[in-house]
């Protein structure tokens, strides 16, 4: 997605299985090898992990009011 993923669109690398299939391969975005998940963002399950990223998506929404949480 070379101008970002728009908010509430899955990465088009997602797998059906929501693994990522470019996880490990050379042109996977410097983004997503850089990023290093902490339990801040992820919280200690996926249900925590996809609300948090359901309203981080929601929040920098074009023409959104960002909550500053």
């Amino acid at each position: 997605m070379p101008y970002g993923k728009p908010a509430g669109i899955p990465c088009v690398q997602l797998l059906p299985d929501l693994r990522c299939a470019l996880f490990g391969k050379p042109e996977r975005p410097s983004f997503c090898t850089s990023l290093r998940p902490t339990e801040s963002m992820c919280g200690a399950n996926r249900a925590d992990a996809l609300a948090r990223l359901t309203a981080l998506e929601f929040a920098t929404r074009p023409g959104e009011p960002i909550d500053p949480l």
